[in-house]
């Protein structure tokens, strides 16, 4: 079964994703915005989720680390959760 390793920066709205989605762009490190910005727990580790299985996360979640290029950042994607930038790091 596929495997990822993904870090994700979880926001409340679309407009404060696209916010830092250009600061990314403009050269911001990614765990420093998550760990100033995210409201998820993995904000600790700079948004780091680690390793996990298809199916273990939502579906545009999942579609988004399983079907976009690794090490760029891909979003805002809207889940139950909130807005999300997401950047793959690895896949098996």
């Amino acid at each position: 079964m596929a495997k990822a390793h993904a870090l994700h920066i979880l926001v409340k709205s679309k407009e404060e994703a696209e916010a830092l989605k250009k600061q990314l762009a403009g050269g911001a490190k990614f765990a420093d915005l998550a760990r100033k910005h995210s409201t998820c727990p993995s904000a600790k580790k700079g948004g780091d989720l680690g390793e996990f299985r298809r199916g273990e996360m939502v579906p545009a979640f999942d579609k988004v680390v399983f079907g976009k290029p690794t090490l760029e950042v891909h979003g805002p994607v809207k889940t139950a959760f909130g807005w999300h930038l997401i950047k793959t790091l690895s896949r098996s």
